[in-house]
């Protein structure tokens, strides 16, 4: 079995850090930078797998916490994993279930050993440790697996966040040591990525990335942004972090986010993004557009022929109209959420694309200003 590599190809020479490479999986290779369609419970919600491909999807993510509860290690392991079970043939990285232990979990009880909490679908009780999400890891097969973590809140107190990250780093060494001392199910190598914390405390992120790096994973994420903090906090320690770790390894910002964020992430150094925000506002009617963002029920759309992009190529926009689209929104049709979110995932692969298009070309310093504050500017139509 391959070990995960990554050739960096370009950086930007404009005084960004905004980088271009290929990322190498025994399922496919992975052009960066890349945005990661979020596939929480073995589907990206009301998104089919062809139209992920005919997106250019080249990886998707699942939920280590929400594949444990079902369908469960068991079902996963007697369907071949998760590429089999869910019919994705390409990479799939996994989040460790860590966040949705501390976001929807009820009742949790932290430890060092690991954490006690109940299921918000049942109560049920449970525990993780860095070993068992390992396990359950193994079960989904996922080309890239995460290490437990803890992820502290915002705001929290210096020591609460130190406490937190000390237990992140003892638990990131216990997951290695697991991979280490066992055998993925299905002959594929998975690679393991650590996640770097410390809230919004210098000290305390540059300790982390500096411990795990000593470490030697095969990849870096960042966590603990986007949980709360000013978008201006989030660059900044974006850009903080990406400065201790290694150029020849990916690194993936978890949880981020909107057009706007993600370019701004790629000017600071990042190669990896995940949202669920194309898909959760696609569901509300949001569309996001080169113009900015737009409220497909808006009145104004109610007789409009266009399609909701006239530059885009996705099934939505070469099928139907915003007259069209709006009117299932309007009717409660589920084909509406599910050509919204087409759409935007669309959009945000298509996007990846372009940055690395112009990363590649040299003309990205030129051309990312412009872009990230169209994309993140006004509702187009006001609302």
């Amino acid at each position: 079995m391959k070990k995960l590599t990554f050739d960096l190809l370009k950086t930007d020479d404009g005084g960004s850090k905004a980088r271009a490479g290929v990322i190498h999986t025994e399922r496919g290779d992975i052009e960066t930078p890349i945005f990661m369609p979020v596939g929480t419970r073995a589907t990206v919600r009301g998104v089919p797998e062809r139209d992920l491909h005919n997106a250019g999807a080249q990886i998707i993510l699942g939920n280590t916490y929400h594949l444990y509860l079902r369908p469960g290690n068991d079902v996963l392991i007697s369907q071949g994993g998760l590429h089999k079970f869910a019919s994705w043939p390409k990479p799939i990285l996994t989040d460790s279930g860590g966040y949705q232990v501390f976001s929807l979990a009820k009742l949790r009880k932290l430890t060092a050993d690991g954490v006690t909490f109940r299921s918000h679908i049942d109560g049920s009780s449970h525990f993780f440790t860095p070993e068992s999400v390992i396990e359950a890891q193994r079960a989904i097969g996922s080309d890239i697996m995460m290490v437990l973590d803890e992820c502290p809140p915002h705001p929290c107190e210096h020591i609460y966040a130190k406490n937190s990250n000390e237990i992140t780093m003892k638990w990131a060494k216990r997951c290695q040591v697991a991979v280490e001392n066992s055998e993925p199910l299905y002959g594929k190598h998975q690679a393991l990525f650590p996640i770097v914390q410390g809230s919004v405390y210098k000290d305390l992120r540059e300790y982390s990335a500096k411990t795990l790096v000593d470490m030697d994973f095969e990849g870096y994420a960042i966590g603990g942004l986007s949980v709360g903090e000013p978008i201006p906090l989030l660059y900044e320690f974006t850009d903080f972090t990406t400065d201790f770790l290694p150029k020849d390894k990916p690194r993936y910002l978890m949880g981020v986010g909107t057009p706007a964020n993600l370019l701004e992430g790629i000017a600071r150094g990042i190669d990896m993004f995940d949202c669920v925000m194309p898909t959760r506002n696609g569901r509300n009617a949001t569309i996001f557009t080169r113009m900015g963002g737009m409220n497909i029920k808006n009145m104004r759309y109610i007789n409009d022929p266009r399609p909701i992009d006239e530059a885009c190529t996705c099934y939505a926009c070469t099928t139907y109209s915003r007259s069209y689209i709006r009117h299932l929104f309007t009717v409660q049709e589920m084909l509406a959420p599910m050509l919204a979110s087409i759409h935007n995932i669309h959009f945000y692969v298509e996007i990846m694309k372009e940055a690395r298009k112009h990363i590649l070309d040299g003309t990205w310093s030129a051309w990312y200003p412009g872009m990230a504050a169209t994309v993140g500017g006004k509702m187009v139509d006001g609302q």
